[in-house]
């Protein structure tokens, strides 16, 4: 797939690493080590967020509490750091939890590099699938999008219960998702690949019955495979549902595809 561009952050048995696209997990040579409290769970959640930098404690109050804060909730907070600090310590997380999850004068830093969490590896083959891509290598785009999508093992934060701030951040991380999806396809129908991906298309499409970008693509992939017939039909359905659930026509992109399948029906 790909070799010599492939990233120099390997995961490696000597570090702890986190996993926030599935359930939250803490591993250390294969094992999770991730605290078993809901509350702390989520704690940990927010501060591998923003790894190395700052979190402010209103933000973790928000995310644990929502609008409804416990009276002796900075009290309740800090009881929460200390569970996390030993978790850390039993488990042989770090030399010292004091100074991997450091108290600032307005909050907290946990002290990881960004590349121990797995949005860094998905964000650097997502890059390199952009580079391929950009460069003409549409095959080798797909193969790096494809490796990006694998780093994903369920929905973000699967095993925790999300407050505000989780959930906006698990929404930011779905429509990345989206898009690798969406470009990991392209990549595939530009390179040949278009007769392959019927199957898959399909069966994304009833999932997300409204997509428009999905079914121009299985619209695409159904006409390089010399279906026209069975493009025409998509768009059919897709417009019959567009019209009745939100009372819109497909977007001009789709049209155009509408129209070019017609003109190349016409030349025959």
């Amino acid at each position: 797939m790909y070799s010599e561009q492939q990233p120099t952050e390997e995961p490696d048995r000597d570090r702890v690493h986190f996993t926030v696209l599935g359930p939250l997990e803490v591993l250390r040579d294969g094992v999770d080590h991730a605290p078993t409290t809901p509350k702390v769970l989520s704690l940990l959640a927010v501060l591998v967020m923003r790894p190395g930098k700052m979190v402010h404690i209103d933000t973790l109050i928000r995310e644990l509490w929502s609008d409804s804060p416990p009276r002796t909730v900075r009290t309740t907070l800090h009881t929460y750091v200390y569970h996390l600090r030993r978790c850390i310590n039993q488990n042989g997380l770090a030399a010292d939890s004091e100074k991997m999850l450091a108290t600032k004068q307005s909050g907290y830093t946990f002290h990881i590099d960004p590349s121990q969490v797995d949005t860094f590896r998905f964000a650097r083959l997502q890059q390199i699938g952009h580079e391929r891509r950009d460069a003409g290598d549409h095959a080798g785009a797909a193969d790096a999008y494809r490796d990006a999508l694998d780093v994903w093992t369920g929905p973000p934060f699967a095993n925790i219960h999300c407050g505000p701030v989780l959930s906006a951040y698990r929404t930011e991380l779905l429509e990345q998702r989206r898009s690798v999806l969406h470009l990991r396809i392209e990549a595939e129908i530009v390179s040949g690949r278009h007769r392959e991906l019927i199957g898959e298309l399909r069966s994304l499409a009833t999932g997300s019955p409204l997509d428009e970008a999905l079914h121009g693509q299985l619209m695409r992939a159904l006409g390089r495979s010399g279906r026209r017939s069975d493009a025409m039909t998509v768009y059919r359905r897709l417009r019959s549902r567009l019209a009745g659930e939100l009372g819109v026509e497909p977007c001009d992109d789709l049209q155009s595809l509408h129209r070019e399948l017609i003109s190349e029906g016409d030349h025959r």
